[in-house]
């Protein structure tokens, strides 16, 4: 049957191929493949029963296959005929958890299980237990990886007794403990360092004639359990520099963590890297400053020097490369940095499982005890980290922790003792059906001990292995699968009837000539359309002319959610009705407290009261208006009668309809069911008339009377007043004005006076009197006087 069109087949999209001078079978695309049936099975029961679809290879007769258990049982399938894929867990290794000191570290258990296999069914979900329980002395890798620029040179000196007492704390912890040492400083490329031959030996010349040449990391000391040993390489060390601020550290964490042979880390054991500076690390596309391009390919290139080869070739890591690097060499990370660099440092750890950051002094005076204490936070914590393809997948996590809270929707427990065992609930979904199993891992973040789980969709059909070789119903030429042919090579067709070379003809998948084969939505295939499958629903019917997707849509919902889309009409559920099926038919919210619908006085319609006039409000037409106040409902016809004058007698009329009464003329007495009627009209007069119903129902209005009216106003005297007031006004000014000119000439009056008083000439002459005579004095006469006499003394 290899080839040939299965359960699948059918339901999916064909298309003929000419090869060779002959047709082909109709082949199938990968999507066909998986649509139908795995779609089917991702959410509803399939009844394998052939025996009450008697035109079973109809496309819509296997359609309604696929349904819910009642409706199947409903339309005639017996529940033996069931078919419905379950999901479970299958487990293949569950060693119990270790408890106390372990010997030998090989046969150590510190998560429960270890190996599983989720048979899942998209739409269902499954709950493992995992129990996690970290054992007591349990090996540590540490390396130590320094930053030695220049800026560092104090710290270099704080650390070259580290390796005795840090083995001397860690004893306390653990009984095996191993050390290691490595360095870091900047790619040694322009513009990170100064590239003048002097400067590249010794690039602290001008303070310093003991540095060496920069280089990007180096690793120096394999792990040892010999302290000793440690601290002679460390005393050895000497300091360089670099130009620019942030240093090479992030290229180190990558090497130190992807050479595991060469740095010697174990499988079974702890592996800490505390990560010692001063300064912020480049990554990523720093480099480009130095025209280094090539992207850092997360390997390892430590040459025969212990030296990373690739510094000056290879960009930065980037932080995403670092995190997968870490999570997969299964490190964590201590950053011990200044007070600077904490809160920087701080968002990467956030970033990196795992990770700790500890305040490091200038001198790194408290290097050893930082150490201690991030050890201790790390042991005291247990959190689950996921790797492998989790994509579609839907995990959610649930944290029993060792006081037995529950913490949901968290992988993580705190304050955890070493030897006390911790539960998490993981529950696992799959959206859709998927052709290909997955593999994922779960695991604590810094254990080498793992869960793996292998998940499997369940989207197969059980009654597929039951199949009914060269089956009566097939033509004697395929096989029956859940009640489908798979047709024998050669043969092909919905029950195998057509053979591979016949002449394929589309004139019995046309409605009429001028419509396309099968409606554009279908292949002929062997005389019978086979309808394209839709991601909007199904489409059916003997051409492909019918779909359940095309129907008029309510907020949204096809036929507004309360209805079925029958080839592109809403057949609406029991209790709905309407084009959209958006209408209930149910009356209970328009009964009143009396029991009435609508109280009467309107109509139930889409389970709401349509009240039948307008004064009439409420959820059951409750509220009414008008009725509390008849006669207000009436005052446009009568102030129409009453202004005949100026308006015509049939717009009064018409106004009169509109309310539903007539005028009536002649007085009338009044009766138990008239009604007294008082209103004020648009003039200010009162109106009043009598209201009354005949045993028709019909309203008459009679004794139409207008009272107390307004008087116009009196203009002539209106305008006297005004001319008077305006006169008066007048009188009023001038007096005003005459009053304060008196004033003011009695003021200068008295100014004048005051002033005479003081003059001190004598009584009758007037100070400003001027004569009419005026004297001058030739000064010449005199002078000619005196030369004259001057002259007659001479003789």
């Amino acid at each position: 049957m290899k080839g040939l069109p299965t359960l699948k087949d059918l339901q999916g999209s064909f298309s003929r191929k000419k090869l060779r001078g002959k047709w082909e079978l109709p082949t199938i695309s990968a999507r066909t493949e998986n649509e139908w049936g795995l779609n089917c099975f991702a959410s509803f029961y399939f009844c394998k029963e052939i025996t009450m679809y008697k035109n079973f290879t109809d496309t819509s007769e296997i359609h309604i296959r696929c349904d819910t258990p009642e409706r199947l049982v409903s339309k005639g399938c017996q529940v033996n005929f069931i078919d419905f894929p379950v999901s479970k867990v299958i487990t293949h290794k569950n060693k119990p958890l270790s408890e106390g000191p372990q010997e030998n570290n090989s046969d150590v258990t510190q998560i429960s299980p270890q190996k599983l296999t989720v048979l899942l069914r998209p739409g269902n979900e499954e709950t493992i237990q995992i129990n996690v329980r970290q054992t007591e002395d349990y090996p540590v890798d540490l390396y130590y990886l320094m930053d030695l620029s220049a800026s560092m040179l104090d710290d270099l000196n704080t650390i070259k007794e580290l390796g005795s007492t840090l083995s001397k704390e860690m004893s306390k912890l653990t009984s095996n403990f191993q050390l290691g040492f490595g360095s870091f400083v900047e790619k040694p490329v322009s513009p990170f360092i100064k590239t003048v031959p002097d400067e590249i030996e010794n690039p602290c010349r001008g303070f310093r004639d003991d540095c060496v040449p920069a280089f990007g990391y180096r690793h120096i000391l394999s792990l040892t359990n010999d302290s000793e040993r440690f601290n002679e390489i460390v005393k050895k060390q000497k300091i360089s520099a670099n130009i620019d601020t942030p240093e090479a550290g992030f290229d180190a964490i990558m090497q130190a963590a992807v050479c595991k042979e060469k740095i010697g880390w174990r499988n079974r054991s702890l592996h800490l890297l505390v990560f010692v500076t001063d300064a912020d690390s480049h990554f990523g596309m720093d480099s480009k400053l130095a025209g280094i391009v090539i992207p850092n390919d997360g390997e390892c290139h430590l040459d025969h020097n212990n030296e990373y080869s690739m510094s000056a070739f290879l960009e930065y890591p980037t932080v995403g490369q670092l995190i997968d690097k870490i999570v997969q060499n299964n490190i964590l990370v201590i950053f011990a940095v200044t007070e600077k660099q904490i809160h920087l440092y701080e968002n990467y750890a956030d970033l990196i499982p795992g990770a700790n950051v500890g305040l490091l002094q200038q001198d790194s005076g408290n290097v050893l005890q930082l150490i201690i204490n991030a050890y201790k936070a790390i042991r005291s914590e247990i959190e689950l980290e996921m790797l492998g393809d989790t994509d579609g997948l839907n995990l959610a996590f649930t944290a029993i922790c060792t006081d037995g809270t529950v913490f949901p929707h968290q992988k993580k427990c705190s304050h955890v003792k070493v030897g006390e065992a911790v539960t998490f609930n993981v529950t696992l979904s799959l959206s859709a059906c998927e052709k290909n199993r997955r593999n994922i891992i779960i695991r604590p973040v810094g254990l080498s001990e793992a869960l793996e789980i292998e998940i499997q969709p369940e989207c197969s059909c059980n009654c597929q292995k039951e199949a009914e070789a060269n089956s009566s119903m097939c033509n004697r030429s395929g096989s029956l699968e859940c009640g489908v042919c798979a047709c024998n090579p050669g043969y092909m067709g919905p029950q195998c009837t057509c053979g591979e070379n016949d002449s394929p003809s589309s004139d019995s998948c046309r409605s009429s000539p001028e419509q396309s084969s099968c409606s554009g939505r279908g292949d002929c295939y062997c005389g019978q359309c086979v309808c394209h499958l839709s991601a909007y629903g199904h489409i059916y019917g003997p051409y492909c002319e019918c779909d359940n997707f095309s129907c008029v849509r309510f907020r949204g919902l096809i036929c507004g959610g309360n209805g079925d889309c029958d080839c592109s009409e809403c057949i609406c559920h029991s209790g709905w009705t309407g084009e959209y099926c958006n209408c209930t038919t149910d009356t209970e919210a328009c009964i009143s407290d009396d029991g009435t619908i609508c109280n009467g006085r309107g109509e139930c319609i889409c389970g709401k009261c349509v009240c039948s006039n307008p004064g009439i409000s409420g959820s059951t037409c409750e509220k009414y208006t008008t009725y509390v106040d008849p006669c207000s409902s009436k005052r446009s016809c009568v102030e129409c009668y009453l202004a005949t004058n100026d308006q015509s007698q049939e717009e009064c009329t018409e106004k009169c309809k509109l309310v539903d009464v007539t005028i009536s003329s002649k007085e009338g007495r009044m009766k138990d069911k008239s009604v007294q009627c008082l209103l004020q009209g648009e003039n200010e007069c009162v109106i009043t008339f009598v209201m009354e119903d005949d045993e028709q129902g019909k309203t008459t209005i009679h004794s139409i009377m207008q009272n107390d009216c307004p008087q116009p106003p009196n203009i002539p005297m209106i305008m006297l007043g005004v001319s008077i007031a305006i006169f008066l006004i007048g009188v009023v000014l001038l007096c005003i004005w005459k009053l304060f000119i008196s004033f003011q000439d009695r003021k200068e009056v008295a100014k004048f006076e005051a002033e005479r008083s003081k003059a001190r000439w004598q009584t009758g002459t007037n100070p400003l009197y001027r004569g009419s005579t005026t004297t001058f004095k030739n000064v010449t006469y005199k002078h000619k006087e005196m030369q004259m006499g001057s002259a007659t003394d001479l003789y």
